[in-house]
């Protein structure tokens, strides 16, 4: 039986979208979970001096997207032609360059230029992302590619917590697409099972 283990922070962020995949194709993995103050300790011990990291059979892979794409391959997510899979690479490319245009303000340590970040942020980064996302979801029935799920859509899901939590303002008001593919994503069996069981961390409400 092939062992799979994800290790990654005790929290969502970008390991989460793994957990999901994980749980929808219903396998039992080792949630391998790092606290904050640990990494220092073990960052060295890391291929690449990052997370997440799945081990499959003892081979250690990096990367989280080409991880989820492996993952997603397996469970019929990832387009049912190149198309499709080009599409849905897209659609995940383009919500990681939402969350790293607000990197810059997580770990500003000036207060005085955070706050300045914080208001371009609320005001235009946010604004113009969500609701790009918001109008290419509304043209594909309920979902980013095709007009059905695919792992871009978990990967929108799944993230979402966390960013919230960062930038502590809720990203899908009046932003009724989004916030119908959310519930849709939720309510999968297996997701909703994961959903009851994660543990708690300090992004979940």
């Amino acid at each position: 039986m092939t062992s799979y283990k994800l290790t990654y922070f005790n929290f969502t962020g970008l390991g989460e979208p793994i957990r999901f995949l994980l749980s929808y194709l219903d396998i039992d993995f080792e949630d391998n979970r790092i606290e904050l103050e640990q990494w220092p300790s073990v960052k060295h011990t890391m291929p690449y001096g990052t997370l997440p990291l799945l081990e499959i059979d003892g081979k250690v892979l990096n990367q989280s997207s080409a991880i989820c794409r492996y993952l997603a391959k397996k469970a019929n997510l990832a387009g049912s032609n190149d198309w499709e899979s080009l599409l849905i690479d897209i659609a995940v490319d383009n919500h990681k360059d939402f969350a790293l245009s607000l990197k810059s303000y997580w770990f500003d340590p000036n207060e005085e230029s955070k706050a300045a970040k914080y208001v371009t942020l609320v005001n235009e980064t946010i604004p113009f992302y969500m609701e790009k996302f918001e109008k290419i979801v509304g043209e594909n029935n309920g979902y980013f590619v095709n007009g059905k799920l695919s792992w871009a859509d978990f990967f929108f899901v799944s993230t979402l917590d966390h960013l919230i939590y960062r930038l502590n303002i809720e990203m899908l008001k009046d932003r009724p697409n989004l916030q119908a593919l959310r519930e849709k994503v939720l309510a999968v069996p297996k997701i909703k099972s994961w959903i009851e069981k994660r543990p708690s961390s300090f992004d979940l409400a």
